[in-house]
């Protein structure tokens, strides 16, 4: 008998998604079936994003899996990646289809919240160390002010903050600890005991970013920060959807190679028409314990050039909002909990980062964008 696609689709319901353990079939991921007369099988397959991780396990097991058929002589994969509206169908799928997601509180009119998110090129240049001391800045100076550890796999804000306790869940609300006047949500917060690893794709980081910033009661805040994982994947694109008034920080090293990452970090914005809020230079120099020079442990300049080349990009200016120093005190602090702003406020980094702090949240004058909820008699 004549190999079918029916026979074909059978297969492929026993190929269970390697993360979210359900049949590709169930999931809409199969694109097409193809059967040439000569019994090779070409089949079709979405995934979720681009770059999947688990991309070769999905590719074997449909194969063994359609192999396995009578009158099969050869399988041949064709991947591609699901559109926007295909995850988003997806994601409704997921959920059970409930119906629409929660509203995200800071997209609504009239929100006077200002969101940044704090992005970076590469590892290792002290951005979660640089959003843990704005924060703590921001609030020490009066403003409500919250934190969402955005960069799922890398988590460390509540470490750096001190935030020990665990989310409180209150009917369908997730009430976020609070460490130095600061709310924070972390994944780290919902994971079992020990360092394990979060091995999640796509969907499940942007379902995880939705639920942060939707199902977390975070409040009347005047700022909250994001602290993205490095570079320009599936969060970053996330909240570029999810929140798209959020402002970027662009934090680098003076060390040229992690300044041109830096730069492609900040180049997002002008395919997700985000506002860059400016670039912050860390790890500027290491103050000479013996004498008042300044050493470029890192060089010099990265900052600046950074701040140079996203102007010329954007075609609007973009400022080197400071440069914080090396200060061993800095890292010692985030180890402890204890943010540098907090208990050496007047050491160098820790005023350079208050004076960022300020720069930041200065207001404008500008009733553009606000709902002032008027209406004509």
């Amino acid at each position: 008998m004549a190999l079918t696609q029916e026979q074909v689709t059978a297969a492929l319901a026993t190929v269970i998604d390697p993360e979210i353990r359900r049949p590709i079939t169930d999931l809409d991921m199969v694109k097409s079936i193809d059967i040439a007369p000569d019994g090779v099988v070409r089949v079709g397959v979405f995934l979720t994003v681009s770059g999947c991780p688990l991309k070769d396990t999905i590719r074997r097991d449909v194969t063994n899996a359609v192999a396995k058929l009578d009158g099969v002589t050869g399988v041949q994969i064709e991947l591609d990646v699901m559109s926007t509206e295909q995850r988003k169908a997806l994601q409704t799928k997921l959920r059970g289809n409930r119906g629409p997601e929660k509203e995200i509180p800071f997209n609504q009119p009239g929100s006077l919240t200002r969101v940044f998110a704090v992005a970076s090129g590469k590892g290792g240049v002290g951005k979660s160390s640089v959003t843990v001391n704005l924060a703590a800045a921001m609030a020490a100076g009066g403003l409500k002010v919250g934190i969402v550890d955005a960069d799922i796999y890398g988590h460390s804000i509540p470490r750096m903050l001190g935030a020990d306790e665990k989310p409180t869940k209150v009917e369908d609300m997730i009430m976020p600890p609070v460490a130095h006047d600061i709310k924070v949500i972390s994944v780290g917060m919902f994971k079992p005991e020990g360092n394990t690893p979060v091995v999640w794709r796509g969907p499940m980081l942007d379902r995880a970013l939705h639920q942060f910033l939707a199902d977390v009661y975070w409040g009347d805040l005047d700022v909250l920060l994001l602290d993205l994982p490095p570079g320009t994947g599936d969060i970053a694109i996330s909240v570029a959807q999810r929140l798209p008034t959020a402002e970027i920080l662009v934090v680098t090293t003076p060390q040229m190679a992690a300044a041109e990452v830096a730069e492609r970090a900040g180049s997002i914005a002008a395919q997700t028409h985000q506002q860059i809020a400016g670039v912050i230079e860390n790890m500027a120099w290491l103050p000479c314990p013996h004498c008042d020079e300044r050493i470029a442990v890192f060089g010099e300049g990265g900052g600046q050039t950074v701040a140079d080349a996203l102007t010329r990009t954007l075609g609007s200016r973009v400022p080197l909002l400071g440069q914080v120093p090396i200060d061993l005190r800095l890292r010692e602090g985030g180890d402890e909990g204890k943010p540098l702003v907090l208990t050496d406020p007047d050491s160098p980094a820790a005023a350079e980062l208050r004076k960022i702090s300020s720069t930041l949240t200065k207001r404008s004058t500008s009733l553009k964008g606000l709902h002032l909820n008027l209406s004509p008699r």
